[in-house]
């Protein structure tokens, strides 16, 4: 029993760092707002319709990435320290900005939500890119693809695991974000916002900090 507990405590953990990174970067939460404001006047159906392509297109951008995440890493000779210091910064930057219960200008900038609403289906444009899936979320996923040995292992399955959960949660929530808001308030979504962003400074110094001791700079204890 100590030994099956103990071969399986990295799974279990390396999966909740996983899901819990990817979910934080991706946020379906704080996107409700700018959702509903895109989708102002549609019907349930088709705010349905642009929720599911926005979380489809979410699922497959993530999961490219994840895929191709050591080939790019190869092509463009990037190392795992320099993409961990990288990813930290921007992770905290997101974070510093969620703080503050706002989205950050990587996942929304300026003008996204205006553009959005006056396009007849902006599911993929800019719901799934970059509102879902933008810099933050796909540099979470290379860093956490960085640490796998190999395509075929199991973290990589614990990642693609992560990717389809958040992706099937955004698709839930930005289909009943009427209902949500109404149930957390614009106050509760905030309050929320506001932890997951001081998770993600957390998170942050520990992908840098993780970055600092593979190059040698801080000694690990």
């Amino acid at each position: 029993m100590a030994l099956n507990e103990l071969s399986t405590a990295p799974l279990v953990r390396f999966s909740v760092l996983a899901l819990s990174s990817i979910f934080f970067l991706v946020d379906p939460l704080a996107a409700i707002p700018s959702f509903l404001a895109i989708t102002l006047g549609a019907n349930p159906e088709r705010r349905r319709r642009m929720a599911r392509k926005g979380a489809l297109t979410c699922f497959i951008v993530l999961t490219t990435f994840a895929v191709c995440g050591q080939l790019i890493f190869r092509l463009f000779g990037i190392t795992l320290p320099a993409f961990e210091i990288a990813g930290g910064v921007i992770l905290l930057l997101i974070g510093l900005d969620m703080l503050q219960a706002k989205r950050s200008a990587t996942q929304e900038a300026s003008g996204d939500t205006e553009e959005g609403a006056a396009k007849e289906d902006a599911g993929i444009v800019p719901i799934g890119i970059p509102m879902l899936a933008g810099p933050g979320s796909i540099s979470t996923v290379m860093v956490l693809v960085g640490q796998v040995p190999s395509i075929w292992r199991w973290e990589m399955g614990a990642i693609l695991g992560s990717i389809t959960v958040t992706s099937l949660v955004s698709y839930w929530v930005l289909a009943g974000a009427g209902r949500v808001l109404k149930v957390l308030g614009e106050t509760g979504i905030r309050v929320l916002v506001r932890v997951m962003g001081l998770l993600l400074v957390a998170l942050a110094m520990q992908y840098f900090v993780n970055g600092m001791m593979d190059l040698g700079m801080i000694a690990r204890h």
